[in-house]
This record gives C-alpha cells, structure tokens and sequence, in this order.
C-alpha cells in the first residue's frame, strides 16, 4: 500500500503541490483571525463545580470575576486628601461602565478610612473591581477597563483573577514567538550537520512550518467551539515542529540512501515510502494514541489539549507522506544539492557501539537501567497543587502586586472556603436556620478557622434562638445590613458560609480544614465546598480518577498498533516498558527542579507543587514521542530479518544504521522543547524541560543500550507470534514490506 503511494504521488506531484498549497492558505487565513481567549474552569462534575454552579445559578453577583488596583504614593500617605482624591478620580470611569458592577476602595464612607485596605505601612491602598462577565468573556475587555484608570501622581498596578489570567496569555504568546525564532535557525543548522547539504537540510524545516501553521489554525477553529487552555498553542507548537521535523528527517534520510544505492528517483521514492513511510505513519498514530489518552479528561482543558496535539500530529504525518516525498520527486539527486565541506560519517563508531553491546548485553543493560531509575526516583515524593499565580515570573506586574498586597495587606489575602448548603426549599424556615447555626458553629469550632460570615454570624451577641427569631419575620422587616446580608449569600433553596483562614490555598493546614468541613453534616440539606483549596483537591482527584483509564487505553492501544506493524508479540511489550523509563526519567526531572528546587535560580523559578495537569501531559506527550525512535529503529531491525539475519545480526545492524539518525533527530527535539523550556511561564518550561529530559534519556540510554542490549539476551523470542495472530497480521496486508525492496 505504502509502496503504491510513494508511486501515485511522484504521479501527481503537481496536484499534490496544489492541494499543500490550498492548505497552507487556509491555514494561515485562519490563524491570521487571532486566538479567542479562554480561561481556567472548574470542572462541573466534582463537589467544588457543583457548588460554583450552584452559586453562579442562584447568586448572579457569583457568576463574574475580578481584579484589584493597587495604588502607591511613594512618600505620600493613603490618609491624605491628595491620595484619596486621586483613587477616586482614577476608578471613576469604572463606576459608569455597565460592565463594572462594583468597585471598592478604602473610601466609601465618607469620613472614613477601610483599615483594612490601606497598607501596613501607609502608604498604598487597593481596590476591588467586581466585574458581571465570567473570566472568559471579561478577557475580551480587561485591557480597555485597565487603560480606563489613570491614577495621577500614583502608581498603580493590577493582580487578581483577571489581571492573573491576561498576563499569562501575553507571557505565554511572547514565549511562543521567542521558541519559534530559536527553534527554527538551530534546528536548519543540525540538520545541516546530520546531511552536509543545504537543499535536504531545509525540507523538514519547511515540513514543521507548514504542519504548525495547520496546528495553530485548527487550535483557533477548537476554541470557538469550546475552552481551550492558554498552553494550547505553546503544546501545538512544541509538537508539532519536533514530531514534523522527525519524520521529515527519517524521510529525507531514506531517500537519499536509496539513491547512493542506485536507484531511480521513482524506485528511491517508492521504496521509502514501502519502509520509512510506513513506520511514520504508524508512530503517527501511536503519538495521536497518546495525545488522545487525554479526551478522558473532559470538563477540563486537557481534552481540547489532546484533540489539538492529535490534530498537529496528524498535520506532520499527512505533510510527510505526501509534500514532503512530492518534493523530492521533483528534486530527485539534486536533494544533494549545495552541499557543505563538512566531514562524513562512516558509521564506524556506532559499528563499535553496537558490536560491543552484542558481546557484553548486562554490561550495556544494567549500568543504563540504573542511571535512568535513579533519574526518577525523586518522582517518589511529588507533591500535586494547581499552579497558581508564581507560574508567572516574577517580574510580572500581577505576580509582583500580588506579593506586595500578600506582605503590606494581611486581612486582603486570606484564603476563603466557601460553604454552600443546599435544602429542598427556602433556607430561612425556623428548622433550617437552626441547622444553619449548628454548621457555622461547627465550623468555627475547626482548627485553622479565624472567622465565618454568614446570616448567622453578624453579630456574636445573638444566640441561636435569637436567629430563629429573627427570620421568622418577613425579609422585607428586618434591618438593611441583614437583608444585604441575605442578598449576597441566600439563594431559593441555598445559604453560603464564607469561612476565612490564615493557612495558604496549597497547604496541608488548608486541605485538612476543606476535607474537615466535608465531613460535617447538615440536618435537612447537603454542604457542599468550593473555593481555591476545595478546586485544587477536586482536580487532583479528579486527575487521579481518571489517569488509570486513560494510562490503559494508551498502552493497549499502542500494543494493538506495534504488533500490526512489527507482527510479534514480544517487541510490543518491550517497547511500552522502554516507554516507561523514558518516562521515570521525565517525571524526576521535573519534581527535581520544580519542586525541590534544584537549578531554580538558574531558570528563574520559584519551588512548588506540581500542577496535576503537568505529569498527565508528559505522559501523554512522552509515550507517543518515545515510540518514534522505537519504531524506526525496530522496523529497520525487522527489515534486516525478513531479510535473513540473525537476531544478533538484526540487531546489531537495526543500531548501527539507525543510531546517528536518531541521535541526530534526538538533538534536534531536544533543541526544540529546551527552547520552550526557556519560556517565562512555569507550566510551559515544565513540559519544555520534562519532555527534553525524556528525549535525551530516550535517544541515549533507551534507544542506544537498553534496547538493543534486552533484545540481545531476549534472542528469537523477540520476533515470536503464535499462528493465528501471525496469519491475522498478514491478512489485514500489515506484514513487513517484502524483502524485495531490501536487495
């Protein structure tokens, strides 16, 4: 099949060229129309989802997002009529926007000074800004309402949920654009390394531009349908120019050893595709199995994440297999073409490499084994907590704000639990007011608990009767702060609890008050709990739950695909497990850096838990990734073997004539996610570092001695298949090409 297609696109190599063409149009056309922005949501199906649904139903202030000004007047104190004026002037545009439900400064009772949102040392106050749209939409104008404020003589500085989530699509684009303009010139000059000319070098490259163009385009189709994740582009990217190039390279390669052979171009080209062609196309699809693991995460932004990944990869592999060979069907020997005075490797040392590793098996084996389990043994005490604003850096205006209003404004930042009961019908019958008493004071009663606002906690001179009393009057009765009060926190059938604590969201002080408050019952109605600790526990549960499905599909569906295409049973197997300590490596990489904090000041971050989200993507990413190197290099050993060679002959030659190809696209990947590991934001030169560290462990440890080492001592075994199988594979057409195209 793969042979008969190398034939009809040296055919059609014009029609080929067009529709490419079209393509790349219709791509760059939609990219042009820019990225809708999107931001974090909390997942409808776990406690905390229900409870912020909940809330946005029944309490429409609840349904829009925020940020804070922080306005500072160097020498001149927050008391003075200057500093006030100022404040009042600069929000003054906010207050008549219809967008801005509420702005709060230290000044709205006349005569009077908010304390607690005045700094510890005087001389800077904040301000809260209440907006109606959810974060999502508010996105779309933050900037205008942000250019509205012009404080005067004052500086002032934005933070909060809003400002938060803007500066991390501005960060992260500028982190985009500075990867691609690093990846792309030292990616051509690898290349130029690996083939000595100018002509081969620059087709993979022209191969990833043109599949991360088609990626970013369908990104920004995705997210007009649904949430797509600030790092989706980032992801596209990343993927897409190391998987693009890869399979350009492995293309490229063939072809020109085809024709040093003597071939005709057309024989040159159909026979690459009957091989090389093949195996790109099968570790495309084990790459999409990978990305795909992730459409088991759906409510949160990793499914849309998969499909986007699944869809560059898909990109890559269609570019491949019918540019890229279009290409060089029209270029044929001139592929050569402007060539460099560079050196030219005769392949002696990996012939040592691999006869050596042929004669000493457990010699090659365990040292490797060890060095890639003591790589990832810090992963053992991984601590998980969403990345929260230090995935910023630090000189970023929100993250920066965010600590001056954390050190100057103790009362500002508290950690909030938000308690959210709900009941069949009204919470203020006399039955339900008492059972609201009996779960404020329950929770009051909690370690880490400094305060509980609710309709039953205004006034600590009331007694429970007293309350019972009280709202047995008509609502329209009683005294304006408790009917504010029941505005703001009583909905048709529900009542929130607002319970402030010291200890910060990602703590375990923090978490054992939320699984506390959890345990508590409510006579009549259910507690549900929300806020940033509640959100934080639900996700990685919510991670927890579904990895296990997600890991088991990914790994029988790789099993599936490698033994269709290598048609034994053994290897199939083997490769997962290689996979995995690709993986191990990664994962300890990542906790080594970013948690324990090993080379922070180096890259320029802060030690912190991990966000959850981060090991699912490398596995993800990192299982498909790894299998590229793998089915290269067993279909070229399974070639040698249909051939005729022994396993240690096959095996031997499978090493030595892949291992500088794959050491050469290795480097090339490695260079394109260390690039995204300089980004600013944590999340991004997270999965940059892990899937560099994975890359290079892969290519290196894995590839080059523990793989073939394991299939020496294996020997025969490798390529066992019972009957039935065997005829079944050879029946669906999948068998390896015929040995034909290897004389």
């Amino acid at each position: 099949m793969f042979a008969a297609w190398g034939r009809l696109v040296h055919r059609r190599r014009g029609a080929v060229f067009v529709l490419s063409g079209l393509l790349l149009a219709a791509s760059a056309g939609i990219a042009a129309l820019g990225n809708p922005a999107g931001a974090n949501q909390v997942d409808a199906g776990t406690e905390s989802g229900r409870a912020q649904g909940l809330l946005q139903a029944e309490l429409p202030k609840s349904r829009g997002t925020s940020f804070s000004l922080l306005f500072s007047g160097g020498p001149l104190a927050a008391t003075d009529d200057s500093f006030r004026q100022s404040v009042l002037d600069a929000v003054a545009p906010l207050r008549t926007d219809r967008r801005v439900t509420q702005v709060r400064t230290p000044y709205e009772v006349a005569g009077r000074v908010n304390r607690a949102m005045v700094s510890a040392d005087g001389h800077q106050a904040v301000a809260t800004v209440a907006l109606a749209d959810d974060a999502t939409t508010a996105l779309g104008y933050y900037k205008q309402l942000r250019g509205m404020v012009h404080a005067g003589p004052l500086r002032v500085t934005a933070t909060g949920e809003l400002a938060f989530q803007d500066e991390v699509y501005g960060t992260v684009n500028r982190d985009l654009a500075r990867a691609e303009s690093i990846t792309l010139p030292f990616s051509l000059a690898l290349l130029l390394v690996v083939f000595a000319s100018l002509v081969a070098a620059s087709l993979p490259v022209s191969v990833g531009v043109l599949a991360v163009v088609g990626g970013v385009a369908g990104t920004f189709l995705l997210a007009r349908v649904t949430d797509v994740s600030p790092y989706a582009l980032n992801i596209v990217s990343l993927i897409g120019l190391g998987v693009a190039i890869d399979y350009s390279l492995f293309v490229v390669n063939r072809f020109r050893e085809e024709l040093a052979a003597g071939r005709s171009t057309p024989e040159a080209l159909e026979v690459t595709m009957a091989t090389t062609g093949r195996a790109i196309a099968f570790s495309g699809l084990t790459v999409a199995i990978g990305l795909s693991g992730l459409l088991f995460f759906q409510g949160i932004f990793l499914a849309s994440m998969g499909v986007a990944g699944a869809f560059v990869v898909l990109l890559a592999v269609v570019y491949a297999l019918t540019f890229l060979p279009a290409l060089l069907s029209l270029l044929g020997p001139r592929v050569n073409r402007l060539r460099l005075p560079l050196p030219r490797s005769r392949g002696t040392g990996w012939a040592a490499l691999a006869g050596w590793v042929m004669r000493h098996p457990l010699l090659a084996l365990l040292p490797a084994l060890g060095l890639v389990l003591l790589a990832g043994s810090p992963f053992l005490h991984i601590r998980l907590a969403q990345a929260g604003i230090t995935t910023l850096p630090p000189a970023a205006e929100s993250r920066q704000t965010w600590e001056t209003v954390k050190r100057q404004f103790p009362a500002q930042e508290r950690t909030r639990v938000w308690v959210v009961t709900q009941f069949p019908g009204s919470p203020l019958t006399a039955e339900r007011v008492g059972a609201l008493y009996d779960l404020d004071r329950q929770v009051r009663a909690l370690d880490g608990v400094l305060r509980v606002d609710s309709i039953v906690d205004l006034d600590p001179a009331l007694t429970r009767e007293d309350y019972l009393r009280m709202y047995s009057a008509p609502v329209a009765s009683l005294p304006p702060g408790v009917r504010s009060a029941i505005r703001s926190t009583v909905g048709h059938d529900l009542a929130v609890l607002s319970v402030l604590t010291a200890a910060d969201p990602t703590s375990d002080q923090a978490r054992r008050l939320v699984r506390a408050i959890r345990t508590l019952g409510l006579a009549g109605g259910q507690v549900l709990v929300t806020g940033p600790t509640a959100i934080d526990l639900d996700a990685i549960d919510f991670m927890a739950s579904r990895t296990p499905a997600a890991v088991t599909f990914v790994v029988v569906s790789t099993l599936v695909v490698l033994f269709l295409l290598l048609g034994t049973v053994v290897l199939p197997i083997k490769a997962v497990l290689m996979n995995a300590l690709s993986i191990t490596a990664s994962f300890g990489a990542l906790v080594w850096v970013f948690q324990d904090g090993h080379l922070a000041g180096l890259l320029g971050i802060t030690p912190a838990p991990i966000d959850p989200t981060v090991p699912v993507l490398l596995f993800c990413i990192v299982f498909g990734l790894s299998m590229d190197y793998e089915v290269l290099m067993l279909t070229r050993m399974k070639e040698e073997r249909a051939a005729g060679a022994s396993n240690r002959q096959a095996v031997a030659a499978g090493l030595q004539r892949c291992g500088r190809l794959i050491t050469g696209a290795a480097a090339i990947m490695v260079l394109v996610f260390s690039a995204f590991a300089l980004a600013d934001v944590v999340v991004v030169k997270a999965i940059g570092l892990g899937l560099a560290v994975a890359v290079a462990v892969d290519a290196t440890l894995v590839r080059c001695l523990i793989v073939p080492a394991s299939m020496r001592l294996l020997g025969d075994l490798n390529w066992w298949v019972p009957g039935r199988l065997g005829r079944w594979q050879r029946k669906l057409g999948l068998a390896e090409a015929a040995p034909s195209y290897l004389r």
